[in-house]
């Protein structure tokens, strides 16, 4: 153990016995190795956000395939558009990785943040039991009571022109009281049999270092890699009778019936055209 290692485990360790830090050194140990995707794993206190931090350090050279940047609280944590995602410090799990798949050609680099929500919904089900769906293109979805919550989500931005950088986001220890908006959930308020951060982050990570291999192998092919059809599998937008928010103030409402080989959500409408979309807001109205 460094003595930074020390310093951050004895920085108030007992301090919030629900809500313990997570341990840097340990989660070096489970999950840097030889021949794997993880090259390092730093755990800081308080960041501004991690993506952007991790982008920094990947555009300036100073950061490698399989760097991991996890974050005890942010404080311009952002998700999509430019949102901003607050939280408690160490309720969730709030951390970046950056990717270089080089053998996989840049059109298919758009799979990835679908990728990393399956490895992430795949994850949390082993190690914490709960179902977890996935709203395309990037939302995780827990069910609280009879209701389903948004519970964590994914930012996938450039790093250079060799690489990427994925964000995640995941509400852990949450309670009511403390929900940025009544329509959000934790894995807390969905009954996991765990909310211990540790394992829940190894769970993930070694999930979407699995995922990233095959599909990387696949050389990004969504079919030969098993993606595209787990995705479909685990999207609870499929089926849903949904209204598409463009770009442009332009509006689309139909069934979601298909993700296609680029990643689109495919969606028909009552003119009978089926018509793809690759960017925008999805509002889920009430099953097909």
């Amino acid at each position: 153990m460094t003595p930074r290692d020390a310093a951050d485990e004895n920085n108030n360790r007992w301090s919030d016995l629900d809500r313990p830090p997570l341990g840097a050194a340990g989660l070096r140990r489970a999950l840097v190795r030889e021949g794997g995707l993880w090259t390092g794993v730093e755990v800081v206190q308080r960041i501004g956000s991690t993506n952007s931090e991790l982008v920094a350090r990947a555009v300036a050279g100073e950061a490698a395939e399989g760097a991991v940047l996890v974050a005890e609280e942010q404080t311009a944590g952002r998700g999509r558009l430019d949102r901003q995602w607050t939280a408690p410090a160490r309720s969730g799990l709030f951390f970046s990785v950056l990717l270089k798949p080089a053998k996989v050609p840049v059109a298919r680099w758009g799979w990835l943040p679908l990728l990393t929500g399956v490895a992430v919904a795949t994850g949390l089900a082993r190690a914490a039991g709960v179902d977890t769906a996935l709203k395309w293109p990037n939302d995780l979805l827990v069910t609280v009571g009879d209701e389903e919550r948004k519970a964590g989500g994914i930012l996938a931005e450039r790093a250079g022109e060799d690489g990427v950088v994925v964000g995640v986001g995941i509400n852990v220890t949450l309670g009511a009281e403390e929900l940025p908006v009544p329509q959000a959930g934790s894995l807390a308020l969905a009954g996991a049999v765990t909310t211990d951060r540790d394992p829940l982050l190894r769970a993930v990570l070694r999930s979407l270092e699995d995922w990233y291999g095959r599909w990387r192998a696949a050389e990004g092919d969504p079919v030969r890699s098993g993606l595209q059809e787990t995705y479909a599998a685990g999207c609870a937008t499929l089926g849903r009778t949904v209204r598409a928010e463009l770009p442009g103030d332009r509006s689309l409402v139909g069934e979601a019936v298909a993700v296609d080989g680029d990643g689109r959500l495919v969606i028909a409408t009552e003119a009978g055209v089926q018509e793809p979309v690759g960017a925008g807001d999805i509002v889920h109205l009430r099953a097909a």
